[in-house]
């Protein structure tokens, strides 16, 4: 299949050449289809599978074809786990809508909420944004979603992660029915389950288990003998002329705080990402590695959840991930588009 024998608006054509994308992943193959039927959709895949262009192009579709129900209200809300994921989604979906004469809004948490509701007085078409702070916007009823057609969650399993449960349920109960639900998750657990089944209606069911791990990652452990200290192992390796673009993760926000400012101390140029950091601090030193102005990112889990960074060459997990799941999310940063990369864990 090519991206030529989708249904889609010509103005969504334009942009996917525009971009140089002519074959759509596994994913967007399986689940796209059914999306511009009007399905409710279940899809499950693995990072960097290319799960964000599977739900934003039907999306876009339907708001450039099918009349409004409401011209006040949002017709698309996008609900993602993280500031970084959500800013991510919404940028490319800034990108599909090109010259078009459709508004999207960014609505997160840790940002100024009085631009946001001014934003919302514009009346935008979507709605990218955390749970936690769309449900702030609704009690203070600055914004309705009595008129939404399409509801998309981005990385659910996350989202039950890190708490957000309640926030889902409230915000999916306010909602208008009729509506089109898409989940997309990395893991399908029995949480996803209880809440595709009371939320979502005789959805189809799509799911890459190819591979688990990318075959573009080659994996390696790093053994760190007793008498040897973890930190001069990492400044060695880091010291090798092929580390070029390396993401470092800790377990603990701490740690990874405390692992860039040895890092930096050694000569390294080093920032992190955590919890404990602002949504501005967080974006920056994103902004900073992305552009090539540091060589090293130390991040948590959380704070790294969905993120596309291109080149990285390395992924270290300098702590041991709490779960298969957090493995699989963490070495699935390098190796993508095609590109290969290096995943190293290191062991005591």
């Amino acid at each position: 299949m090519q991206f030529s024998d989708l249904p889609l608006h010509h103005a969504l054509h334009k942009a996917l050449d525009l971009k140089g994308l002519t074959t759509p992943t596994e994913i967007q193959q399986l689940a796209i289809p059914y999306a511009l039927l009007g399905r409710d959709l279940i899809a499950s895949s693995k990072t960097g599978s290319g799960k964000t262009l599977a739900f934003l192009l039907p999306a876009v579709h339907r708001v450039l074809t099918q009349a409004p129900l409401s011209r006040r209200d949002p017709r698309v809300l996008i609900l993602a786990p993280t500031r970084e994921l959500a800013k991510q989604v919404f940028l490319q979906l800034k990108g599909l809508l090109g010259k078009q004469s459709l508004r999207a809004a960014l609505v997160l948490g840790g940002e100024n909420f009085n631009d946001q509701v001014k934003a919302l007085k514009h009346y935008p078409q979507f709605i990218v944004g955390t749970a936690g702070r769309v449900a702030d916007h609704l009690v203070d009823k600055s914004l309705y979603l009595n008129g939404l057609e399409l509801l998309i969650l981005d990385e659910a399993d996350r989202m039950l992660d890190m708490g957000f449960i309640a926030d889902i349920k409230l915000l999916m109960s306010l909602l208008s029915s009729p509506r089109q639900t898409l989940l997309f998750s990395a893991t399908l657990s029995k949480e996803i389950e209880v809440l595709a089944h009371q939320f979502l209606t005789d959805p189809v069911r799509v799911s890459i288990k190819s591979r688990e791990t990318s075959a573009q990652v080659d994996q390696d452990i790093v053994h760190v003998g007793s008498g040897e200290d973890k930190i001069e192992v990492l400044q060695k390796l880091l010291a090798q002329s092929h580390f070029k673009k390396i993401l470092i993760f800790t377990r603990t926000k701490r740690g990874a705080e405390k692992l860039s400012n040895t890092l930096f101390k050694m000569g390294f140029k080093a920032e992190s990402i955590h919890g404990d950091k602002s949504h501005y601090q967080r974006q920056k030193s994103l902004q900073l590695f992305k552009n090539n102005r540091i060589e090293i990112l130390v991040a948590t889990d959380v704070a790294a959840r969905g993120l596309d960074i291109p080149d990285v060459s390395h992924v270290i997990n300098f702590d041991l991930p709490g779960s298969y799941e957090d493995y699989i999310h963490r070495i699935g940063r390098t190796g993508r588009a095609g590109k290969t990369g290096t995943a190293l864990t290191f062991i005591n």
